[in-house]
């Protein structure tokens, strides 16, 4: 299956990309640069930037045009401006457990509760002092849930909600563990091993679910999209023109287009993987799950 080039983008590192339906455009973010990026068939691409590094997104379904968003000292709202910057405004600060932490991937779940997991911004450390928090509308604070995590990542939800996914991206770990998941307290249990990447090619970072409750993932480092049956197995592997895929997403007007952002790494040769830091597209025969919107 051949992946379509969708935005040379040239991303550090392209996260979290997002469907917005009413809009039929595709949201992401590029870490690094600090910057939301919209990319619309025929309006083309806008991006907008912000005073600290953004990581993860959900749209507001209470504020048109505002998203919630993880980013470097907490959980924020962004209303993109006409002069390319975003508002930002404080919904819960988050107390790190050193410095020169941020958040990492997030997305909310089928109820509307926004999750986003922190990470050490050196991660070669591999310091295990991640955190995974939840956020809903009305609270105080976001709620740290247990566990500690090097690199949290691959969140998803099933698409009955009563399952929760989550990986760990570091070298070291490379694990995807499935929850059971209460929908009515937005409470995760029953941790247990869903996938062990480690003998398989590339490591776990964002993810997907499919209206067959179908799990996909990034493989990083080896150019491929892996889709995971519901009791684990390896069904498929797609493969995408870079070594960095970082997450994906469903989207387009029948939600049957299977967008993938990558990484552009710094400091490296490039010759064979020059659309590093693109954006793509696949055609995997099977359409995806409507993003939920942060509401509660």
């Amino acid at each position: 299956m051949q992946a379509e080039l969708v935005l040379d983008a040239r991303n550090g590192t392209g996260e979290s990309p997002v469907w917005h339906a009413a809009e039929q455009a595709l949201y992401w973010v590029d870490i690094p640069a600090r910057a939301l990026n919209r990319w619309h068939a025929s309006e083309g691409h806008t991006r907008w930037h912000a005073n600290e590094m953004i990581a993860c997104i959900a749209p507001r379904a209470d504020a048109p045009g505002a998203w919630i968003a993880g980013m470097e000292s907490g959980l924020f709202s962004l209303q993109p401006q006409p002069d390319g910057t975003l508002a930002t405004t404080s919904l819960a600060h988050v107390a790190h457990a050193v410095p020169a932490m941020r958040f990492n991937d997030g997305r909310c779940d089928r109820q509307g509760r926004f999750w986003a997991g922190t990470m050490l911004l050196d991660m070669a450390a591999g310091a295990r002092i991640g955190r995974l928090y939840s956020y809903g509308k009305g609270r105080d604070g976001a709620a740290v849930q247990p566990g500690e995590f090097i690199v949290p990542n691959g969140l998803a939800f099933s698409p009955d909600g009563r399952t929760m996914y989550l990986s760990d991206s570091h070298p070291t770990v490379q694990a995807i563990w499935a929850f059971d998941y209460d929908t009515d307290t937005g409470t995760p249990s029953n941790r247990r091993l869903f996938v062990d990447m480690t003998p398989l090619p590339g490591r776990p970072d964002g993810a997907a679910v499919d209206v067959d409750g179908c799990y996909w993932i990034c493989g990083n480092d080896a150019g491929l999209v892996h889709r995971f049956t519901p009791d684990g197995r390896l069904d498929r592997s797609l493969e995408v023109p870079v070594k960095k895929p970082a997450m994906c997403a469903f989207g387009g007007p029948a939600l049957d287009t299977l967008f993938v952002t990558s990484i552009r790494p710094g400091g490296i040769d490039l010759s064979d993987q020059p659309l590093a830091g693109g954006v793509f597209a696949l055609r995997p025969g099977v359409a995806g799950m409507p993003e939920p919107a942060f509401g509660g």
